[in-house]
């Protein structure tokens, strides 16, 4: 049965109440027109309880809005939608147009800190959520009594004499469920091994963050990237108002994992609304990601948190090689990447997984 505005219904029931599904749930693709997002295609979700999304194609499948009931989830800057052709990869070009959003991927061959590997000049965080995707189909259907709707495309990060990588990438959800998923699969279609770093930054904004808000991880470990992180790090779960001056901390997590490869990570605001209370949590496989960033900036106009799943850290891949820890795909090679994005709605929601998290983390430690 379908869950939906404290009722029931089957398929056939809830269809008698509209003239088409679109009325209360679906998806649309379009593409934005002005500046320099002019030519950025844009596929919105409507999931029927209040949880709307935006998705990209135009900018690596990504994901650069999301709320709940009017609520933004997810910080945004003040860079836009930058369409893919005004990307710079030079440096710290990459920050010219990180607009925030709910996700922004980084790689696939180079993650964190501008840095010269092996004779290759690397920016910051890659290259593939500048790419637009090709082979994009958007579209819906019921399955049973359940209504599924999905954007699904192929971005390609490739140059001749050099890697040849394809990111597949299909984001869906159901109609009624305040949750979204992703898919993602890796492969290299060259015929060279080369280096494979992915990092998943997820922004989390105002108002579930605030001075009120709390991170909760399954947490054996956590580790200050630098001297500026290491004057917060007896701190890390907690935040501030937005504070002048503040620089960003950056903190590695080691994180424990339930039976089921399972990570739990929620950002959540007990008081939010008089008490009512809200978070976003995130659910990832360790074994798939075995490394987790967190990036927290308390900044005027910059207030986020970055919950940011990763098989690398943010250092460069030059780094990464040092220290023994860069991944490779080898030619003809597939990764298989799953995660959950969703709402806690209430207190009561807060609670269950803050149990569960600290379940998991008894257990790993």
């Amino acid at each position: 049965m379908l869950k939906l505005y404290g009722k029931e219904f089957t398929r056939s029931e809830l269809l008698r109440y509209v003239g088409d599904i679109s009325q209360i749930a679906g998806v649309r693709r379009y593409e934005l027109r002005e500046g320099n997002e002019r030519g950025v295609e844009a596929v919105d979700f409507r999931t029927g309880c209040g949880f709307n999304f935006t998705v990209l194609p135009g900018r690596g499948m990504d994901i650069s809005f999301a709320e709940y009931n009017g609520v933004p989830l997810c910080w945004r800057s003040p860079t836009g939608e930058v369409e893919a052709s005004f990307y710079e990869p030079e440096g710290f070009g990459w920050l010219r147009s990180f607009y925030g959003g709910l996700l922004v991927t980084c790689g696939l061959r180079q993650v964190g800190a501008p840095c010269e590997d092996e004779g290759e000049s690397l920016g910051l965080h890659g290259r593939i959520s500048n790419i637009p995707a090709k082979n994009v189909w958007a579209d819906t259907r019921w399955e049973g009594n359940e209504f599924v709707m999905w954007v699904q495309g192929k971005v390609r990060e490739v140059r001749v004499f050099g890697e040849n990588l394809v990111l597949t990438r299909r984001i869906w959800a159901k109609l009624g469920e305040p949750k979204l998923h992703i898919y993602d699969i890796i492969e290299n279609d060259g015929f060279s091994e080369t280096p494979l770093m992915l990092l998943y930054h997820i922004n989390i904004g105002f108002p579930v963050v605030d001075e009120e808000a709390e991170l909760l991880a399954p947490s054996l470990e956590v580790k200050p990237r630098d001297e500026e992180a290491e004057k917060g790090v007896e701190s890390w779960s907690s935040f501030q108002p937005p504070t002048p001056g503040f620089k960003e901390q950056v903190f590695y997590h080691e994180m424990a994992c339930d039976e089921h490869d399972h990570v739990y990570v929620a950002l959540v605001n007990r008081k939010f609304d008089g008490g009512r209370g809200i978070g976003v949590y995130v659910r990832y496989h360790k074994s798939q990601l075995p490394r987790f960033v967190q990036w927290k900036m308390m900044g005027e106009g910059l207030y986020v948190v970055g919950l940011e799943p990763a098989n690398c850290l943010v250092e460069g891949r030059a780094a990464e090689r040092e220290r023994g820890t860069l991944q490779f795909i080898e030619p003809g090679g597939r990764r298989h990447y799953e995660m959950e994005i969703g709402v806690l709605r209430s207190n009561e929601e807060i609670d269950e997984i803050a149990r569960r998290i600290e379940e998991i983390k008894n257990k790993g430690s």
